[in-house]
């Protein structure tokens, strides 16, 4: 709910403006940034449910300070930024520690259809959160969305709280500098995993920049350019959901082999686009973008859960994550630009072939194409 309700919350403060609304908005991408390795760290010294329950009930509290300040007239941007630092800062911690809950709580064998069911209720109650907070945004005040959204935080956090997870042996180590070489150790070791990680950097970095930026500006006809934009959007989402199902029923020998080959694919969505091809057209590329995207999603989590040491496990999903989003941001910052000077349907052919090119690389590795989870 929070990004919808946040957004035009923020628009509601007088002298608010786009800058302002970018500000908030990218508040919390730089203390997780900063902190995820640390976070990845703290995620394997201590038990993850802890850090996740209590990650997400601090976040309650300072969404539901965001929420009241909209409530009881008092917002500003400063506070909103702030609000959205710290919560960056609890992202750093909640993601490596909410990566590693899973494995301590399933058999190895049933990691894949643990991975599906999450990633389809997440995407569930991303179209869910988004249709309630935007009726209760139009309906009231912005800061009541934020307020549901806040008790939600709080009803998580208490219930993965009280997950009973095995004992788990306490780090001994020197340092915090020791654990993260060690981590780094364990990343650099598996070619597997630092192929995909760099593959990623690059793919992430256009895919953001075509969910963000492009895929705005090739539909930017004020009547009708963001309802089509918005059936995009659902279509990838619907693609996801169906994805998951998918995931769920069947396994495959090698799923990275056959994930980068759908990941490759997937870019029929940005040329669809950049060709400007007929609306329902652009709308079955996003839901065949979104299966592959959730294909890719559970495949990689459940081989790092199957194959990476679970007392190292959060740091290394920390540099993943490091790596795979660190440079995500630029691609943001330069479509606007890019589009600007060469065009709109030009920089889409890009992003496209990009995801081609860096996904059929990845296969040249042959620890990539011969991963096996059974």
């Amino acid at each position: 709910m929070s990004p919808i309700a946040l957004a035009y919350g923020v628009l509601s403060i007088p002298g608010a403006g786009g800058g302002e609304l970018s500000l908030v908005m990218s508040a919390r991408y730089f203390p997780l940034i900063i902190f995820m390795l640390f976070g990845g760290v703290i995620a394997d010294r201590f038990p993850p449910n802890r850090i996740v329950g209590g990650a997400d009930i601090v976040g309650s509290f300072l969404t539901a300070v965001s929420a009241i300040s909209f409530i009881a007239g008092f917002s500003r941007v400063w506070l909103l930024f702030a609000m959205g630092a710290l919560f960056g800062v609890l992202q750093a911690l909640w993601w490596p520690a909410m990566s590693g809950v899973l494995p301590e709580i399933l058999p190895r064998e049933k990691l894949q259809e643990g991975n599906a069911v999450i990633g389809l209720l997440n995407n569930l109650g991303i179209v869910t959160g988004t249709l309630i907070g935007g009726a209760i945004v139009s309906a009231f005040n912005p800061g009541w969305a934020l307020l549901v959204d806040s008790a939600t935080f709080l009803f998580a956090g208490l219930i993965v709280l009280k997950l009973k997870l095995p004992p788990r042996t306490r780090s001994e180590s020197a340092s915090m500098a020791h654990d993260l070489r060690v981590g780094w150790r364990e990343f650099i070791s598996r070619s597997w995993v630092v192929t995909l990680v760099l593959t990623f950097a690059l793919i992430n970095m256009v895919f953001e920049s075509m969910l963000q930026v492009l895929g705005p500006l090739n539909y930017n006809d004020p009547t009708n350019g963001p309802r089509y934009w918005s059936l995009n959007l659902a279509g990838l989402t619907l693609g996801m959901m169906i994805g998951g199902v998918i995931v769920m029923k069947f396994r495959f020998k090698r799923p990275l082999y056959i994930s980068m080959v759908l990941i490759a694919l997937s870019a029929i969505w940005d040329f669809s686009l950049a060709l400007d091809l007929p609306l329902a057209i652009s709308i079955l590329a996003a839901i065949f973008s979104g299966m592959t995207v959730e294909f890719f999603v559970v495949s990689w989590n459940t081989s790092l859960q199957s194959h990476i040491p679970q007392s190292s496990f959060s740091r290394v999903n920390a540099y993943d994550a490091l790596g795979s989003y660190g440079i995500a941001p630029l691609g943001i910052v330069f479509a606007e630009p890019l589009a600007s000077h060469f065009g709109v349907n030009t920089i889409l052919l890009v992003t496209g072939s990009v995801t081609v090119f860096a996904s059929l690389a990845s296969l040249t590795v042959k620890s990539v194409r011969n991963l096996s989870n059974a």
